[in-house]
């Protein structure tokens, strides 16, 4: 566990000091491992500092420090705490650290004067101290933010200084986000990929229409809700980082390089096509659950986004449709002109192959939103639904969609009954001919034929509230025939 205290307070017996090093590249600060010189993500060297609130980072434990190598940087030090936390500031009654990272804190903070809860985004008072133009362009595209409404961008409510804190209140979003969601289930189905890249292009497009640039897009700075809608935050507010990549000449840059386009490292302005490319990267880190280039050290990584082909999705162990790998890599294009010109038409393109499907995680939502006593989750490319019957008996059913192109996809939903036994043909066939939807049929499953009930709807047009009958009406009629054929409740 790391905990930030005061520096004046006394160390236990069992803990050992350390001091926080940053990583220009990736903008996070870490506990180095044994005095590690360079960040264990993108291998830029290290910038020794004192925790940037001025506190001194304590590690306890001996072996699992955070960020040792090869774990790549973490999304959120959640375990942390401060001075702040307990604290008033102005309005706000700070009760929570909720991340932690080189460009601030955020804090789950009550304002009490209108009795609600926000998410309030702190600088580090070392580095608006250090860089007055990040603080000036902070206020700045802060004021810009907080005119935009959107349902896909998290909503700045205020901005202000108080007691040498710069800060941002904005709206509190319960959930966890893009890199934590992909770090913890793995990569996306393509279908729930592409509808998740296009609410992120709509909240970017709307950006774009107000004329603000994000600037620093990437998984960090998308937070799902519980509902699983994606939100946009920290408009506008990269740092500027200083890369000298064995050079005499430091070259400077704003955002983090695993998500910045091209043409940025040949010191062109940052563009609505370069926020694009961002949204390309997050795209292909959903698909495949890697980023398109990683190398070892930040100048190879530089070498690689401008120069090297992007990776062929046939190499990723997993079916990634077509048009899909080629709308990944419309988004990806290492020429602007090339790309998609805003988030407006990156809307077009990702909506063009979606076509008017939803994924299934949004459609299952919708469907049991109103029934916690039925679970599910994804398993692979298809999603298993538990179901407890009111006579104790239980049922699982499936929720998959068919290898189609987009416009003919099927959704698969199907339960399985039991083992397709000779002695159970006979009795099978009648009860097939009496069903008026769906169908019994024989499927292998780990080697082995069982029957199978199944139900086929059009995914472009299939509904929430026919999915939820269709799962319950295909479990139930499962059950009863595995009932009836053989006395056990085996599913």
């Amino acid at each position: 566990m790391q905990a930030m205290i005061d520096p004046t307070q006394h160390p236990g017996p069992n803990t050992r000091l350390f001091t926080a090093a940053f990583c220009p590249s990736c903008q996070f600060s870490y506990v180095p491992e044994n005095r590690l010189q360079e960040c264990p993500s993108c291998g830029q060297l290290l910038k020794s500092e004192v925790d940037s609130f001025g506190n001194t980072i304590l590690h306890e434990g001996k072996e699992s420090h955070e960020g040792a190598k090869g774990s790549g940087p973490k999304a959120s030090q959640a375990t942390e705490v401060d001075q702040l936390i307990g604290q008033q500031l102005g309005v706000y009654d700070i009760e929570a650290l909720l991340g932690a990272g080189a460009m601030g804190r955020v804090y789950l903070a009550r304002h009490r004067d209108l009795r609600r809860k926000c998410a309030l985004k702190i600088l580090p008072p070392a580095l608006a101290e250090s860089d007055p133009a990040y603080v000036t362009r902070f206020m700045n595209e802060g004021q810009a933010a907080a005119a935009l409404n959107h349902p896909n961008i998290v909503t700045v409510h205020a901005i202000g200084e108080e007691r040498g804190y710069h800060f941002i209140e904005m709206e509190f979003v319960a959930g966890r986000s893009l890199r934590e969601l992909v770090e913890e289930d793995g990569a996306q189905t393509p279908v729930r990929a592409t509808a998740l890249a296009l609410r992120i292009a709509e909240g970017l497009a709307a950006a774009h229409i107000a004329g603000i640039l994000h600037r620093d897009l990437k998984p960090d700075n998308v937070i799902l809700t519980h509902q699983g809608v994606p939100k946009i935050t920290d408009f506008g507010l990269a740092k500027s980082v200083v890369i000298n990549a064995k050079s005499d000449q430091p070259a400077e840059f704003v955002g983090t390089p695993s998500f910045m386009a091209p043409e940025l490292f040949e010191h062109h302005p940052a563009t609505q096509a370069s926020d694009v490319y961002a949204l390309g990267v997050c795209y292909f880190f959903l698909l495949t659950g890697e980023l398109p280039f990683h190398e070892d050290t930040l100048s190879e990584l530089i070498e690689s986004i401008i120069h090297k082909p992007l990776p062929s999705f046939r190499s990723f162990q997993r079916p990634i449709p077509m048009e899909m790998a080629e709308c990944a890599a419309m988004l990806l294009s290492k020429a602007p002109q090339n790309r998609p010109r805003s988030g407006i038409e990156a809307v077009q393109l990702l909506q063009a192959v979606l076509g008017q499907a939803e994924d299934i995680e949004s459609l299952l939502q919708k469907a049991f939103e109103n029934h916690p006593e039925i679970r599910w989750s994804r398993q692979g490319q298809r999603y298993l639904i538990d179901l407890n019957f009111s006579n104790g008996r239980h049922q699982a059913a499936f929720v998959e969609q068919s290898d189609h192109a987009a416009a003919d996809r099927l959704l698969k939903i199907s339960s399985v009954c039991c083992p397709a036994l000779s002695v159970y043909f006979e009795p099978a066939l009648r009860l097939n001919a009496e069903i008026l939807h769906g169908a019994l049929a024989i499927a292998e499953i780990d080697n082995e034929s069982v029957f199978v009930m199944v139900d086929n709807y059009p995914l472009a047009t299939v509904d929430p509230e026919e999915i939820r009958r269709s799962v319950l009406e295909v479990a139930h009629r499962a059950d009863a025939i595995e009932k009836l054929l053989t006395g056990l409740d085996l599913n």
